[in-house]
């Protein structure tokens, strides 16, 4: 049986908004990006950083964390996650029903 590779490669034509789960902003500029099977480090400048980190598609998690928001499947008792996948992140309730009332909010 042949199994169709994807069209893109994820490491050359990156797009944080469609192929991030969530990513965490490091020092000197370095952001690391959280996907369904990979995660990826990128240096970015100010402006790009800015950019990303004022997006409307992730809400911020932490002071260095950003989930995107559209990508949460279901949240648990303290955990963010991400469709069949292992990737998880620790939420408080209060967190929780930020988010959900900002997915309320979005259009559809």
């Amino acid at each position: 049986m042949n199994v169709a590779l994807q069209d893109r490669n994820v490491y050359e034509d990156f797009d944080p908004r469609t192929d991030t789960l969530y990513f965490k902003v490091g020092s000197h500029d370095l952001v690391s990006f959280h996907g369904k099977n990979y995660n990826i480090k990128r240096r970015l400048s100010p402006e790009e950083r800015k950019r990303l980190t004022s997006d409307t598609a992730f809400f911020r998690l932490e002071a260095n964390c950003y989930v995107n928001a559209g990508k949460i499947t279901h949240m648990e008792e303290d955990a963010l996650c991400f469709g069949d996948s292992t990737k998880r992140i620790p939420c408080s309730k209060r967190q929780q029903q930020m988010i959900l009332n900002l997915l309320a909010s979005a259009p559809h």
